[in-house]
């Protein structure tokens, strides 16, 4: 039985397992390295966090994305955007270099089990561990309006669901959103000569401004230090101290997660939408139908009155949302007896581990807990170092204690689905 098993080869999961092994834990981890950001973003899209601000954590802070930059002899420059596909061979360095080695099947299920936990790999071949960490990512969670939901694949698809944009090469094309997926996408589609338009139910795009130079006047920099997260220092609060975060009332941790770092476009996409993409603020998809191969929109807009017109394909930039009960990994059972939060959220410890004792969180699942670093790559850090002294805790109770009879475990987990309904 391993100490710990990792499901998800992202820059949280990676982190992780290279402070568990440098921990001397038993570690496996599981999926196929940088999925998302090399099969889920097309060609053509940037880094919108600073190079600096982008590392995955090693416990020696030996390979960080600057040293990949150096070695490869890219440009990892404050204030110049690094293309996806520089970061994501980055993070397959990363995982060769500081990760144990990665198993990349994924895991179809996670179930609990007297002393432990088994994970199952989509071809029948199960594992056992003593705790498991779920850094599953943002794939599992994509918020699709339900307005358009039942329009099909073939009329309605998540920004995350594309690698490659020619598809829809000289179609039109209704992006819905005004954060940095839906203006990057818009921007790529108008490039490539789609007929594009962006439909966002904010009053107004908000643009981030080009960040000041790194080497400034003091003054300068006590009134708006650099931060993982943009300048000031409600970003600086954010980004350094999540421990501190998550001693926020609950519901104040929930807006501030949802809310506090966009939407906003990066300064660099501006010139690239404003010219040659319609985009049409204040309104709300209010009924979409498909008919004739192509979909009838209707929306209503804030101030009365709203749109009619016909595209060929709605793409939903509209995020992710990590609710407890959208953890497909957990078997229903285990998924329902986990705690949460009022927003829907998972609770998570100051050592990130559920209610459920031996299964951690990492990443977006935690936003509330932790704050709004948990949706960047700039959370890693925090989270590995934190999350594998839990599970050290966590191992070194469970050696103590002898393993749960069947019966009793089975006896534990009727009463916590019985609770759960």
């Amino acid at each position: 039985m391993h100490d710990l098993l990792i499901v998800g080869a992202g820059p949280y999961g990676l982190s992780v397992a290279s402070h568990a092994a440098a921990a001397g834990l038993d570690v496996r981890i599981f999926g196929r390295p940088m999925a998302s950001w090399r099969d889920h973003m097309p060609r053509g899209m940037f880094l919108k966090s600073e190079p600096w601000a982008s590392d995955l954590s090693d416990p020696a802070g030996r390979f960080g994305l600057a040293a990949y930059c150096a070695r490869e002899n890219l440009p990892a420059e404050h204030g110049r955007p690094l293309p996806i596909e520089h970061f994501a061979s980055y993070g397959l360095w990363f995982a060769e270099q500081a990760s144990p080695p990665v198993d990349e099947r994924l895991i179809a299920s996670v179930r609990a089990v007297p002393g432990g936990y088994e994970a199952r790999t989509e071809d029948g071949e199960t594992h056992h561990a003593r705790a498991v960490a779920l850094a599953v990512g943002v794939l599992p969670f994509t918020e699709i309006p339900r307005a358009v939901r039942g329009l099909g694949t073939e009329h309605v698809s998540h920004s995350s669901h594309h690698a490659d944009l020619a598809r829809f090469r000289d179609r039109d094309v209704t992006v819905l959103g005004a954060g940095q997926a839906a203006l990057e996408t818009a921007a790529l589609l108008a490039e490539q000569g789609t007929r594009v338009r962006i439909l966002a139910r904010s009053p107004r795009v908000r643009w981030n401004t080009v960040p000041p130079a790194w080497r400034r006047p003091w003054w300068e920099s006590l009134r708006a230090p650099h931060t993982g997260l943009g300048c000031g220092w409600r970003n600086k609060f954010y980004a350094d101290t999540p421990g501190v975060f998550r001693l926020l009332p609950e519901r104040t941790r929930a807006r501030v997660a949802a809310d506090a770092l966009g939407p906003a476009g990066a300064w660099w996409v501006r010139d690239r939408v404003e010219p040659r993409v319609e985009v049409r603020v204040g309104h709300r998809v209010a009924s979409a139908e498909a008919a004739r191969g192509r979909v009838r929109v209707n929306t209503v807009a804030a101030g009365g009155g709203g749109l009619s017109f016909a595209t060929d394909h709605i793409i939903a930039a509209t995020g992710f949302r990590a609710t407890t009960d959208r953890i497909g990994v957990l078997p229903p059972e285990l998924r329902g007896g986990l705690r949460s939060l009022a927003d829907g959220t998972p609770y998570v410890s100051d050592r990130f581990e559920t209610s459920r004792p031996g299964l951690f969180l990492a990443g977006l699942t935690t936003a509330s807990s932790f704050g709004p670093a948990m949706r960047f790559v700039y959370g890693a850090a925090f989270t590995a170092d934190r999350l594998v002294r839990g599970v050290e805790r966590h191992v070194r109770r469970g050696r103590r204690t002898p393993p749960p009879s069947v019966r009793s475990y089975e006896e534990h987990a009727r009463r916590t689905a019985a609770a759960a309904r």
